[in-house]
């Protein structure tokens, strides 16, 4: 779970942020078509199908009672030490007196959200910081990912009855009101529940768990009361009623479907919304004069569109104060603030060389075409790099890990990863310490690996179960690929050359697709035909960027089925290295081979800015899988392409891409590792399950967890449902991804968040003569 809340929801992560495909808590399963030479059908579109969605319910079966045993509960006591964070918020934490009255903050975001209601399926991470803002929330996450009474809204909220019904009873804050001036209560709770119970398809909500589980919802002893009565246990309730919204919204399905998209005109936040302007790509927050609790030290907050790519230079001329940037924007700011600047390497008269200046802009990040204009057009663009730079030394880097990790899903619907011994195989070939220095010591963040797939360490139900799988281990991987029969130097046959393409897209889609992505394979060899890149004694024969600069047609191209294989070779597809880089040390000398077919894997990669991480990762992990002879072709696709027409349509062998992590993971992470079952139209539901690998046991065991109302109980169970899921090698999580933020330094209570929701009303500006002390997680 992010700290864009508890009612936030679930949805993977590309390279940067959310994915086009947003999909909530709770949503409805997504529909996977049978696959053909001509159609390539994936999950429907969660706005334009929601009725058709709506139809398509899996049915669960459920263990008795006594297939737990005594065991599966011991040692998860509540006098457990628990884990901790790996790294703390760093949002220069200063106490609300050192923070000056009034001001602007302008805070990037991806888009300007398609809506403002949290429970449509084009929701996304802007839609969640301006509820955050705005409405209620009955419980908000804390520095450990846990969730905790919102003091602005409850006095208190607990479970008071347990047979024969759950009963929740909220006791209200009495001051808590509507920006209209009628109070919060039992209403607004009614509202809700109906538009998000499933019964009514008329509301086009894209997530309905544990509303479903309400049986009804009445006004306690007095209005600041409210009791919630279940018609069967749920162990997630306080993942309900977060965000709230006023009966305005949810009491009708046209208030519902279209009258929070781009307006709310009640709120109860310390802030409201005062406009969204859509050409100026802003939404506008000021401050609730009806706000009950401490007031908002900023006058304004506005949330300004910005490409990912181009948020350095936002930050540099004032457009925005705030922003998540990449390790290389990070870089540049951290360079600025090392040396005041950065130093030119222009000179009077325009003496310096042309190959002097592209040198520079090399070494300091300049794409590839800036670097091969003309001199002039380079030297104009390297004097706005460092005017840039001049104005960047006023901001800082502020540094956590996001609550989110990077996995590595494998496909097990079909193929050879359709094996559980070679997936086991695949796990057993990877480092998973190893990838997670590689992203993380750079950035002065801990390596550690992410030992669970259901929590982040910090969190409550957070155990390192990847002992259920096992850690590197290349002679298991060796034997477990020789019992699945893939043997070393078996016959293979040639493939005959088809018009059809690689999984479920037809070739000219693909090949379209592929012209079209940055994923050339220039300076690039096969990692494991050495031969093929060496002349044997340790030289390096010319790569294809070599060649082209000779304007040779040399190198390694795409074939017509989308997949790469070196120029004119024939030989077995496999894994791309950087230039230069040295064959591993006892990597094996030939394809593993089984009824004529070489072992080789299609590894799914976006294309577009902010996957470097992403691709070098890949290309380690390539490298340690041809260390046990298994190949990989990486296929470089565009970003708004990757999920919805490879991971989600299951046009894929590897993939990576992220999940958040979950307060209610008994809740949120269900539908990601569900088990994928047959409809009768010949579809395949799999809800969120892209991997397409589960089994009835995880199913039973989450089941299970969302009704134990004890935590110790509760906790036991997903903790069992995690070690399951890792001995399946569906996904293999790998690390918590980095958290970087561009802020103005004297930007006070903001910054890089960790799991905390953020207090927006404590966020401002530093008073003058005030001093921040060291953050404890920054450096």
């Amino acid at each position: 779970m992010s700290h864009d809340g508890v009612g936030a929801g679930q949805r993977p992560e590309g390279a940067r942020g959310a994915i086009d495909m947003r999909l909530r808590r709770g949503a409805r399963p997504a529909k996977t078509e049978p696959q053909t030479a001509d159609s390539a059908s994936g999950p429907r579109d969660a706005v334009a199908h929601r009725h058709s969605q709506r139809s398509v319910l899996r049915s669960a079966a459920f263990l008795t009672a006594g297939a737990l045993t005594a065991s599966l509960l011991a040692g998860c006591g509540s006098d457990e030490e628990p884990s901790r964070p790996l790294a703390g918020q760093d949002i220069d934490l200063v106490s609300r007196d050192q923070v000056a009255e009034g001001g602007i903050l302008k805070w990037a975001v991806d888009a300007v959200p398609e809506t403002l209601n949290t429970f449509q399926a084009d929701a996304d991470a802007g839609t969640n910081r301006v509820a955050q803002a705005v409405l209620p929330s009955m419980f908000r996450l804390d520095a450990t990912g846990r969730p905790v009474a919102n003091p602005a809204y409850l006095e208190s909220a607990k479970v008071i009855e347990t047979e024969p019904r759950q009963v929740v009873l909220y006791k209200l804050n009495q001051q808590a009101v509507w920006s209209d001036g009628r109070e919060i209560g039992a209403a607004d709770f009614v509202a809700q529940w109906r538009a998000l119970s499933g019964k009514d398809s008329a509301y086009w909500t894209a997530r309905n768990a544990g509303y479903d589980r309400i049986e009804k919802i009445e006004r306690g002893a007095n209005d600041l009361q409210v009791r919630v009565t279940f018609s069967r246990p749920y162990a997630d309730w306080k993942s309900l009623f977060s965000p709230l919204y006023p009966k305005d919204v949810m009491g009708t399905p046209d208030a519902f479907n279209d009258g929070a998209r781009r307006k709310l005109n009640v709120t109860a936040g310390p802030f409201r919304v005062e406009k969204v302007d859509t050409a100026a790509k802003d939404i506008v927050l000021t401050r609730n004069p009806r706000w009950w609790g401490k007031p908002a030290k900023l006058n304004e907050i506005v949330l300004h569109a910005v490409d990912r790519d181009k948020r350095a230079a936002a930050l540099a001329d004032g457009t925005v104060d705030l922003a998540d940037i990449d390790p290389a924007e990070a870089e540049r700011i951290n360079l600025a603030s090392r040396q005041g600047g950065t130093g030119t390497p222009l000179q009077g008269a325009g003496k310096t060389s042309a190959k002097k200046l592209r040198s520079w802009a090399l070494a300091h990040g300049f794409d590839s075409d800036e670097v091969k204009a003309g001199k002039e057009k380079l030297s104009r663009a390297i004097t706005r790099y460092l005017e840039q730079q001049e104005k960047l030394h006023a901001f800082d880097v502020r540094k956590s890990l996001e609550p989110a990790y990077t996995q590595l899903a494998l496909n097990g619907a079909e193929g050879p990863l359709a094996d559980e011994r070679v997936r086991r195989a695949v796990a057993h070939a990877i480092d998973r310490e190893e990838l997670a220095k590689l992203v993380l010591t750079p950035l002065g963040l801990p390596a550690v690996p992410v030992g669970s797939h259901l929590a982040l360490s910090g969190q409550a139900d957070y155990v390192d179960n990847s002992g259920a799988l096992g850690g590197v281990d290349t002679k298991e991987a060796a034997a477990l690929l020789a019992d699945a029969g893939w043997v070393l130097g078996g016959p293979v046959k040639e493939e005959k050359k088809t018009e059809k393409a690689a999984g479920a897209e037809s070739t000219k889609k693909k090949q379209k697709e592929e012209d079209e992505s940055d994923g050339g394979d220039d300076g690039q060899y096969i990692v494991g035909e050495d031969d093929k890149g060496t002349d044997g004694k340790g030289k390096h024969h010319e790569s294809a960027e070599e060649k082209g600069d000779r304007g040779d047609e040399g190198g390694k191209h795409l074939s017509q089925d989308g997949k790469k294989y070196n120029g004119g070779q024939g030989g077995a597809p496999g894994a791309y290295a950087p230039k230069g880089t040295a064959a591993p040390a006892g990597a094996m000398t030939g394809p593993l081979a089984k009824d004529g077919k070489a072992l080789a894997l299609r590894f799914v990669l976006p294309s577009g800015p902010g996957s470097e991480t992403l691709n070098s990762v890949a290309e380690r992990i390539a490298a340690m899988l041809d260390r046990v002879g298994i190949r990989t072709t990486i296929i470089k696709v565009s970003d708004e392409s990757y999920f919805k027409d490879h991971v989600a349509a299951g046009d894929y062998d590897l993939a990576l891409y992220s999940w958040p992590s979950s307060a209610f993971p008994a809740t949120d992470a269900r539908p990601i590792y569900a088990k994928p079952v047959p409809a009768a139209d010949g579809s395949v539901n799999v809800e969120q399950n892209f991997t397409r690998v589960g089994t009835d046991q995880v199913d039973q065991l989450f089941d299970q967890a969302a009704s134990a109302l004890d935590e110790d109980e509760a906790r036991a169970l997903i903790r069992k449902a995690d070690s399951r899921i890792w001995a399946t090698a569906g996904s293999i999580p790998l690390y918590q991804r980095p958290q970087l933020v561009g802020a103005r330094k004297d930007l006070v209570n903001a910054g890089a968040f960790g799991f905390q929701t953020p207090v927006y009303e404590d966020m401002g500006f530093l008073k003058k003569g005030a001093k921040v002390s060291p953050s404890p997680s920054g450096s």
